[in-house]
């Protein structure tokens, strides 16, 4: 398989998550959203949305969203579980991540900050305090769930092993941070970051350790 992505995009982030604790190969293959070549003609052939990532699979089918890629690897990579087996589990475990998918990241990604930027001539600082904005209002809603959840082990967002709400967490933290998002009024979130990050297919997903995180 190939993987379209770029070492900083979250959306990317949470992929390289999910192939790594699936045990799935890939070819990493780096589109510099730094350098608008998600913008290019090329790329946009490969994806219409001209967005990362895309999983481009052995058979040539290309996939598009993080989301509906991370979906796909569990439906056909169904070891190890990311996901738990009951229904009223599996929304709750969704609802962590599209509480990161559709409530967070839409509203934090390149275009709109680029678009905050340009069209309501915001600076850096006008900027991140739209970013913080948003993020505290996801990150309160995500706390709250966490602190509620008596049955799950402190470090994972449910349960006692990774799912897909800690892939989406893990990376947006990582966004928020990135753009000085206070978190230390979320311990709940900052303990499944310390005890997420430190497994190796966290740790090897980190936009640090990517081959185009320089140049």
């Amino acid at each position: 398989m190939k993987l379209y992505n770029f070492h900083a995009s979250s959306t990317s982030y949470r992929t390289r998550i999910v192939l790594n604790l699936k045990g799935l190969d890939y070819e990493y293959i780096p589109i510099r959203l730094d350098k608008q070549e998600h913008l290019s003609e090329p790329y946009g052939r490969i994806n219409p949305m001209r967005g990362v990532p895309t999983l481009e699979l052995d058979s040539g089918v290309r996939l598009y969203q993080s989301g509906a890629i991370i979906e796909y690897l569990e439906e056909v990579f169904p070891t190890p579980p990311l996901m738990p087996k009951d229904p009223a589990e599996r929304a709750h475990v969704r609802a962590l991540a599209d509480i990161v998918g559709s409530d967070l990241h839409p509203v934090n990604n390149l275009r709109i900050r680029n678009f905050v930027r340009d069209s309501y001539k915001q600076d850096a600082d006008g900027v991140a305090a739209w970013i913080g904005h948003w993020n505290r209002a996801g990150f309160n809603a995500i706390e709250t769930m966490l602190v509620a959840d008596k049955g799950r082990t402190r470090g994972f967002c449910f349960g006692s092993e990774p799912t897909i709400a800690d892939a989406f967490l893990i990376s947006h933290v990582f966004s928020a941070q990135r753009f000085k998002t206070d978190m230390t009024p979320y311990p709940e979130i900052m303990a499944v970051v310390e005890t997420c990050g430190a497994l190796k297919p966290f740790a090897d997903a980190h936009p640090s350790k990517q081959p185009d995180a320089k140049g």
